[in-house]
């Protein structure tokens, strides 16, 4: 990828403003097939994906902003807002039954009043819905579909407790066409909640299904950081990934905490003559402070999806790298599929 792509990529939410991530919450470990749907930890398929492999213009524009953060130049972390630059997300309902594919509708209200009916694709989609469990399990990756009116159908595997919902987008039209935006919003769903601990820092994720990342590279805060993770399957350097959103890898990192939020691709894409499908997949990445992130990696092979997740200690400029252990598979939920 270029450089205005690649600083635009690496720009928005940042929950991290760091993209170089990988992870997964309650639905680690479960293969997703893809066909004409998005992707989610959860097991069930959303909105289709693109099969070129190729960015767009669209993308490269869509990812017009600051080194190392989804937002526009100026902005603070994604994520932290339910509205932006006159822009909002607005929840169906913000309490859902617990269950498998529970219907979720929502719509991003813009500066005129009006629901959004238009947006530019980035990675390929119009946009990207994330969901997490506030104890970042049940990650899920899915995308919605639009109707004439503006507003957006999904559905979402959820158990109890408290969820951040996460739309990134382009808008088309308004202040901010052509900007990338990530606006948050909290959905609550009643039953028992037992919170579930998160895994120390790693080098290697927890195993899914026999598939690893392992990181190379520090993150720290502040500055841009090349991150490389390679993947492998029951130890062995996997070479032959599929391309999946127009990359070999799709990151989400969450800050531990807050949950600030960024959505990034690696560097290079499937056909330019460079980039290899795998086993490393390379992130340029600035953390917008120090401290843990919970990273997730969506990647394909052999039309599964996959993702992996990994936890990752930002440190500050001046400090020594801290150590880190190997990692320790984290609990799934009851609905992993």
């Amino acid at each position: 990828m270029n450089t205005p792509a690649r600083l635009a990529a690496f720009g928005g939410l940042i929950a991290l403003t760091f993209g170089a991530a990988l992870g997964v919450g309650a639905a680690v470990g479960t293969p997703i097939p893809t066909g004409d749907a998005g992707h989610s930890t959860n097991g069930h398929p959303t909105n289709g994906h693109g099969t070129d492999g190729h960015p767009t213009d669209a993308h490269a524009d869509a990812d017009r902003a600051m080194p190392g953060t989804d937002h526009a130049a100026g902005q603070g972390p994604g994520g932290l807002a339910v509205a932006e630059s006159g822009y909002r997300l607005v929840l169906g309902a913000d309490r859902l039954q617990p269950g498998t594919r529970v219907p979720l509708t929502f719509t991003v209200i813009g500066p005129d009043g009006n629901a959004v009916t238009r947006y530019e694709p980035k990675h390929e989609k119009d946009l990207h819905l994330i969901a997490v469990r506030r104890d970042l399990t049940g990650f899920q990756h899915v995308h919605p579909s639009l109707d004439g009116t503006g507003t957006w159908t999904s559905s979402l595997d959820l158990d109890p407790g408290a969820w951040r919902v996460f739309a990134d987008f382009v808008p088309g039209s308004g202040p901010r066409a052509g900007e990338s935006l990530t606006l948050g919003s909290d959905l609550h769903v009643p039953g028992g909640y037992d919170p579930v601990a998160l895994p120390a820092p790693a080098h290697t994720s927890e195993p899914v299904e026999g598939y690893t990342a392992t990181l190379d590279g520090q993150l720290v805060a502040g500055r841009e950081s090349i991150l490389t993770l390679s993947i492998a399957h029951d130890g062995r350097p996997v070479t032959d990934l599929d391309p999946y959103l127009a990359a070999y890898g799709h990151l989400v990192a969450l800050r531990v905490g807050d949950l600030a939020y960024l959505h990034v691709h690696p560097e290079g894409h499937p056909g330019d003559g460079t980039t290899r499908p795998g086993p490393a997949i390379t992130f340029a990445a600035t953390a917008p402070s120090s401290g843990d992130y919970r990273i997730f990696l969506d990647v394909k092979h052999h039309g599964v999806v996959r993702t992996l997740a990994l936890t990752v200690r930002a440190t500050d400029p001046d400090a020594k790298p801290s150590p880190t252990g190997s990692a320790t598979p984290a609990p799934t939920s009851s609905h992993a599929h």
